[in-house]
């Protein structure tokens, strides 16, 4: 048998996902201000509902979590370590600050105020702490959540993306914040890295430009909070966690994402080999977000209701106005 035979099952698969991937890019380009994440999980999604998945596909299909991890390793690459420690350290205080308290307070809110249960709370959690999807796609992975649980968070957090996007700079206005009062305050409070960037220079030029520090220096937090989540959920797993049972859960993916996250930050790439890195990255998440939308069933998403909008809309409410009157009284 040669490799092309070992091959061959997983062609189906491959090409439904990289034809769902395709069009997601073309569908995405052609209407602004959607993301091709979104459409991705949509195409994969309208596909499993109306046709399901064939069976000669099952097995391309599979890869998609090899593809999600993957992605996460080169995820590593945008981590900036110069930015975060440039953003000076009251502003590393407040990142650290509300990305452990928001956190926590997150799943304090999903799990007793709206009963959500785990991996669903801990996603949401991750994706309004840290740095909106990519974190829920990162913290699903080290948890093994289910793709619909995956979904279900990240499209919570894109819809607060759309929200917050408009909101933050009209408030910003309206409250008279300094440039760098709501640069900071977006960076801790808004989500998505995106989003944050596009309110903060909607405000003023300085004011994006602190925006787009004190996010990156949270989006550096995420290696550290994956490890805390797996070794969390692992200890509370096992009846006797030990030392090799904590090591046999822990996900290994892991420890590619933080060695790339050296070597970006070594200056051993260039700033050209680090962008295709990223866009790599973006590929194999919008290919293995088809593949999440395959898994997604419309009956499971009409169980789960309100409650995801309703503990994110909380959390956003309480950490933004913590954090603004934070900003203006140590800014």
């Amino acid at each position: 048998m040669t490799i092309l035979d070992d091959f061959r099952p997983y062609v189906p698969g491959l090409v439904l996902l990289g034809g769902g991937a395709l069009l997601s890019v073309v569908v995405a380009d052609a209407v602004p201000g959607v993301q091709p994440l979104v459409v991705a999980v949509a195409i994969g999604a309208l596909v499993g509902n109306a046709v399901g998945t064939p069976a000669s596909a099952e097995p391309g299909v599979d890869v998609d979590k090899l593809f999600l991890e993957t992605g996460i390793v080169l995820l590593g690459a945008a981590v900036a370590v110069e930015e975060f420690l440039a953003a000076g350290p009251t502003v590393l205080g407040l990142v650290i600050a509300f990305v452990a308290g928001g956190i926590l307070f997150a799943e304090v809110v999903a799990r007793t105020l709206f009963r959500i249960g785990t991996p669903t709370s801990s996603l949401l959690a991750a994706g309004a702490g840290i740095c909106g999807v990519s974190a829920v796609v990162a913290i699903g992975r080290v948890l093994d959540a289910r793709g619909a649980a995956i979904t279900f968070a990240a499209a919570t957090i894109l819809l607060f993306d759309a929200v917050t996007l408009v909101v933050f700079p009209l408030a910003g206005e309206w409250l008279g914040l300094s440039s760098r009062q709501f640069g900071v305050w977006a960076g801790v409070s808004m989500f998505s890295t995106g989003p944050v960037a596009a309110a903060g220079f909607a405000h003023s030029t300085e004011a994006g430009q602190w925006a787009t520090v004190t996010k990156l220096a949270r989006n550096a937090l995420l290696g550290g909070v994956a490890v805390a989540y797996s070794l969390a959920y692992a200890a509370r797993s096992a009846a006797d966690p030990g030392v090799r049972r904590l090591w046999a859960e822990f996900p290994k993916f892991l420890l590619g994402f933080l060695l790339v996250a050296a070597v970006a930050n070594s200056g051993l790439l260039s700033p050209a080999a680090l962008a295709s890195i990223g866009r790599i990255s973006d590929a194999l998440f919008t290919l293995a977000f088809v593949g999440l939308g395959l898994s997604i069933r419309i009956d499971d998403m009409r169980a789960v209701g309100a409650a995801p909008v309703g503990a994110v809309l909380v959390h956003l409410l309480v950490v933004s106005t913590v954090a603004l009157a934070a900003v203006r009284a140590l800014l």
